[in-house]
């Protein structure tokens, strides 16, 4: 379904552009104010957050691993919030990088692609807000065992 985002179209017009980042490249950072959603062409990457710790250190778990066909950066289509997480290339990458504002515009103009990507979006954000979901429920549970708090419940 994301194959319209493949378009050579949406190259010409200036909407995406091919970048590549080699290993350990950073492709965004959590806190960034862009506006850009990427398409994996080639490669693989690590999203991971930044946790503070109790004792004042800072860690990056990875979130998930993203590989070929993947999206990231699709909340920056609906939203002008910053970063919230980053994005490491694992190995050498080649993304699609779409201006969101300028993909918006040209959906907004083919609204039959326009549907088909918004309903590809919406099952990716769907998954990824259930896996959230038993991630976030996984760790209440190991919270409240871990201070004892499960006991009294």
């Amino acid at each position: 379904m994301l194959s319209i985002l493949r378009d050579q179209v949406l190259v010409t017009a200036g909407i995406a552009k091919s970048k590549a980042y080699a290993v350990n490249d950073t492709i965004v950072s959590e806190g960034m104010a862009d506006r850009c959603l990427y398409l994996i062409e080639k490669g693989s990457a690590r999203v991971s957050g930044r946790v503070a710790l109790a004792d004042g250190r800072h860690i990056q778990p990875g979130l998930c691993d993203l590989s070929r066909g993947e999206i990231f950066g699709e909340l920056s289509l609906f939203d002008a919030g910053s970063r919230s997480a980053s994005v490491i290339a694992l190995e050498d990458v080649e993304v699609l990088e779409f201006d969101a504002l300028a993909l918006e515009r040209y959906l907004d103009q083919h609204p039959e692609q326009g549907y088909v990507v918004l309903k590809a979006l919406l099952k990716i954000l769907s998954s990824r807000l259930r896996q959230t979901d038993r991630r976030w429920e996984q760790l209440f549970a190991w919270g409240l065992k871990e201070h004892g708090i499960d006991q009294h419940l």
